[in-house]
């Protein structure tokens, strides 16, 4: 027998092979224990340029050789999770009205290069993605859409923590806390596009195409952000609605049983350690807590188009001594739309907007964010 193990960490070369040695004279036929496919590949050709590569074991460091994450990730529980639905926030200016269009012709070309069909009734809420006669794809397609997904999504994290990042060392002020979230966001993109990476690597098509799509994104939002911060966080606000939309109808094609192959496939270790999930975890539980990222990526987006650019504090930075709903780390108090500023409690913001005011406890604003349990973590000063 197999440990649980032993196939998760093989799983790339199960993929890549039709027969699986067990003992002498004895082997499975087929690789459809994890993937129920021989080839992997993103198109529908058989030349070898088009054919996805099989990762080497020797490329990735053990995971053990690394230090604790500088950006740990927040434990979900399963009602949480289960918890998270589809919700779109209405455009209600200029700016969001510029960011909603942008993000439909951006998914309109994303659909099209990865074979996906958008239902504006299940994006509305008006049809259930469990429906018998919901559109579906296979496990190859729906891998081929979370990679290339994941490979854009890490973009607008890591951008707008740059610029933020130039403009508090060029303007010698402190920027409020907005980096770190920024930046987070973008590690945790990172590791979805690592995590998924492990049940298949693209070929050569898809990485021109992904190098493609990244060096114009990122130049277009370079400059977008330079101009209206504000509305590029509209922008992926409205992405992340489209990015829950698609884990919520991969999760529906599992649970409906349109993936059997998926069924039984261990979520790898790279997954377990960062989302801390059990050594069994499944890809039902991986596609999840995903899942729940994205939502989660979703309110803080939308809250911070919400805030004032260059004078609001981060709200997910600042330390509340009540049990009131505020915006967390977490997901003890979900705002799919966004947090308004009238939401958020103003006696923090107060204290810490006022020059030279401490906190009640004797020291300074501290930059610890809540945990996913409610409770709150003090550590460096909010830069």
């Amino acid at each position: 027998m197999l440990s649980a193990t032993t196939i998760r960490a093989s799983a790339p070369a199960i993929l890549a092979t039709k027969h699986l040695p067990l003992a002498s004279g004895i082997r499975v036929a087929s690789c459809g224990l994890l993937h129920g496919v021989q080839t992997r590949k993103f198109t529908g050709s058989t030349n070898s340029f088009f054919l996805a590569t099989t990762p080497k074991s020797k490329q990735e460091r053990p995971l053990k050789a690394f230090r604790e994450r500088s950006f740990p990730h927040p434990v979900y529980t399963e009602a949480q999770m289960n918890d998270i639905k589809i919700a779109h926030r209405k455009a209600k200016t200029w700016g969001d009205w510029v960011a909603l269009a942008a993000v439909r012709v951006m998914r309109k070309c994303f659909d099209l290069a990865t074979g996906y069909k958008h239902d504006s009734e299940i994006a509305s809420g008006n049809k259930t993605p469990y429906g018998t006669n919901a559109f579906h794809m296979t496990p190859q397609k729906w891998l081929a859409r979370f990679i290339f997904l994941e490979s854009i999504a890490g973009v607008p994290g890591m951008a707008a923590g740059m610029i933020r990042h130039l403009n508090s060392l060029r303007r010698l002020k402190r920027d409020n806390a907005w980096i770190e979230t920024l930046l987070e966001e973008a590690y945790n993109e990172r590791l979805h596009l690592l995590t998924f990476l492990h049940y298949r690597q693209p070929g050569l098509f898809m990485r021109t195409m992904i190098l493609g799509a990244q060096g114009i994104f990122f130049n277009l939002f370079f400059i977008s952000y330079l101009v209206s911060p504000r509305t590029c966080h509209r922008f992926v606000g409205y992405i992340e609605e489209e990015a829950v939309i698609t884990y919520t109808r991969a999760i529906a094609d599992i649970e409906n049983g349109r993936i059997p192959e998926w069924e039984n496939l261990l979520a790898p270790d790279i997954a377990i350690k960062y989302f801390g999930l059990g050594p069994d975890a499944n890809m039902l539980e991986l596609l999840k807590v995903i899942r729940a990222d994205e939502a989660k990526h979703r309110e803080v987006n939308h809250t911070l188009a919400n805030l004032s650019q260059d004078e609001d504090p981060n709200p997910y930075a600042l330390i509340y001594e009540d049990g009131k709903p505020h915006p967390t780390k977490g997901l003890d108090f979900m705002k799919p739309e966004g947090w308004e500023k009238g939401d958020i409690d103003g006696g923090v913001v107060e204290e810490y907007m006022k020059p030279g005011k401490e906190w009640k406890t004797g020291g300074k604003p501290s930059g610890g964010a809540p945990t996913g349990s409610g409770t709150t973590t003090t550590t460096s000063q909010v830069a």
